[in-house]
């Protein structure tokens, strides 16, 4: 029995798309939403992961680089997806045990407008 566990996230953050022609080429900002989600199994203490333990290593690897950033400064181009890619790479080699990876991350942009990165 394979379980998803997700822990969601906020950051505030600047950036502009240097390869967009368009509104959003120009500095803008965002209240982003970050979920970041594990498979696995039960394990000895019948959890996947404490939430508490996703909470520290996300808050320390990624929310406290992100948050009130200019994300242009350690983003190539920081659309959604290259944001959901720099997170993937933060990520993929902590939240890893002997009973769960890392899954997926989804960044939404607005409320409405979000990008999903499933991993391999």
């Amino acid at each position: 029995m394979k379980f998803l566990i997700s822990k969601e996230f906020k950051f505030d953050a600047a950036h502009n798309l240097t390869r967009y022609k368009g509104k959003c080429e120009r500095l803008h900002g965002h209240t982003y939403r970050l979920k970041v989600t594990l498979t696995g199994d039960i394990g000895q203490d019948d959890m996947v992961l404490d939430f508490g333990d996703i909470k520290e290593v996300v808050n320390r690897l990624v929310i406290s680089k992100l948050d009130h950033a200019y994300l242009n400064e350690f983003i190539d181009n920081p659309t959604a997806e290259n944001i959901a890619i720099w997170v993937w790479n933060q990520l993929k080699d902590i939240l890893q045990g002997p009973n769960y990876r890392l899954y997926s991350v989804t960044v939404w942009e607005t409320e409405s407008s979000y990008v999903e990165l499933i991993g391999d």
